[in-house]
């Protein structure tokens, strides 16, 4: 019977496949109470052992070290698992390798954003949700008449693909996403309520609505993570400018999605919101979030904004990055961008942008179109916004000029011709 120690961080649903198959096959798995991630695993004796420093890992009491969480799952499982005749461990394989290739990248794509792990990205979001929703339709029809995956009882195959799944039933997969595959969640539901997987992931709750990009955790967990153009950019700035005491303190970075930090950000003093000196207007930009990033951007956001836009208390303004960039990779081009989000984060009540990076390593350009309360140009209207804007040609768009409009379309769509520049990346202010 295998043993040995397994090393990760809580609530790791990596780690949950061994620990899953362990409980199952009867092997002693003990995980090791005294590691630290970002610390443990940067030791010299663990990098000895794990070259690449990642979890979760394994040492077998007979001194074998295992990485990659298939492989220290089916050593610490059993032949029930794994599959009982050569057939039926080649389809245990099969949806092993299913639930890596055709769901998780996407997993990862739909839900960290969420979790504030990566930046958002909305087309890429997009084209995860439409892969999982072809992934989960191909499920949906296996399982039709199958209440497991390979056989007539749980094997790898049922734990490893259940816990690739688990952030999106937990996260992201509210009831109407989940109400198509009937038989997907039938199965997903028996799975994690079986005695051995519940004892190691506790209980799972489907989620009740869809959860979005939180950019303020995102700014938080990554503040002080620009890349060199950022700190170029700063050096630049007045000292009084550097020393604003209104601004939040960094948190340190998460290191992976699972490790919680459970400390409070430092609150910043409370001052009084610029715009609020501005009416309120017809527009409402809650509203306008929620439909740009939940709902078809062609089809129905767009309609949206052109029908219910109060160009009378709200005004579009086009920006372009006049600062050269010619020594910039397009990686730190787009950290530009992040750490301007970062540092306005409190105008986000009041203000929507679509920013775009366009070009390649050392031809880079940045631009991008920006909706806010008021006419006015809103970074002069607190001392904490004036940043970064003086690094932009700023330009006020007429809503009722048809040539302003097909900019405005193409920088929400993240699609046109954008005068010859070439799309690479964008980022959403919201």
């Amino acid at each position: 019977m295998a043993a040995g120690t397994l090393y990760s961080y809580p609530k790791n649903f990596r780690a949950y496949k061994a620990l899953i198959a362990a409980r199952y096959s009867g092997a002693d798995v003990k995980e090791d109470p005294a590691f630290k991630f970002g610390q443990t695993n940067q030791s010299p004796s663990f990098l000895e052992k794990f070259p690449l420093g990642k979890v979760p890992a394994f040492t077998s009491k007979n001194g074998l070290n295992l990485f990659e969480s298939n492989a220290i799952a089916q050593y610490v499982g059993n032949k029930q698992l794994q599959g009982e005749t050569p057939e039926a461990a080649a389809q245990v394989q099969q949806w092993i390798n299913f639930a890596d290739n055709e769901i998780l990248p996407s997993a990862c794509t739909w839900v960290f954003p969420c979790l504030g792990i990566t930046q958002f990205n909305k087309q890429e979001t997009e084209r995860a949700k439409a892969q999982v929703t072809k992934a989960l339709t191909v499920l949906d029809n296996y399982l039709l008449t199958k209440t497991y995956l390979v056989g007539e009882c749980i094997t790898q195959a049922d734990i490893s693909l259940a816990c690739n799944l688990l952030m999106l039933y937990e996260q992201v997969m509210d009831p109407e996403f989940r109400k198509p595959f009937q038989n997907v969640n039938r199965w997903f539901t028996t799975v994690v309520n079986q005695p051995n997987v519940k004892a190691v992931v506790g209980e799972v709750t489907l989620a009740a609505k869809m959860a979005q990009f939180d950019a303020k955790k995102y700014a938080e967990l990554h503040a002080g993570q620009g890349g060199q153009g950022d700190k170029k950019k700063e050096k630049k700035e007045k000292a009084p400018k550097q020393q604003e005491p209104k601004k939040e303190k960094a948190k340190p970075k998460a290191k992976e999605p699972e490790n919680d930090d459970d400390d409070e950000p430092p609150k910043p003093k409370e001052s009084k919101d610029p715009f609020l000196a501005f009416p309120k207007g017809s527009f409402d930009m809650d509203e306008w979030k929620r439909t740009y990033s939940n709902l078809d951007t062609e089809k129905e956001a767009l309609p949206y904004f052109w029908s219910k836009f109060d160009k009378e208390n709200y005004s579009i303004w086009q920006c372009e990055y006049v600062e050269d960039l010619s020594d910039n990779l397009v990686f730190q081009t787009c950290n530009l961008v992040s750490g301007m989000f970062q540092r306005i984060e409190k105008m986000r009540k009041n203000a929507f942008a679509s920013m775009i990076i366009f070009g390649e390593n050392k031809k880079s350009q940045i631009g991008g179109v920006w909706v806010w309360r008021s006419h006015e140009l809103a970074f002069t209207l607190c001392n904490d916004w004036t940043v970064d804007y003086e690094s932009y040609k700023w330009t006020k768009l007429d809503p009722d000029d048809p040539a302003a409009k097909k900019t405005i379309n193409e920088y929400l769509l993240w699609e046109g011709d954008f005068g010859g520049k070439k799309f690479y990346d964008g980022k959403i202010f919201k």
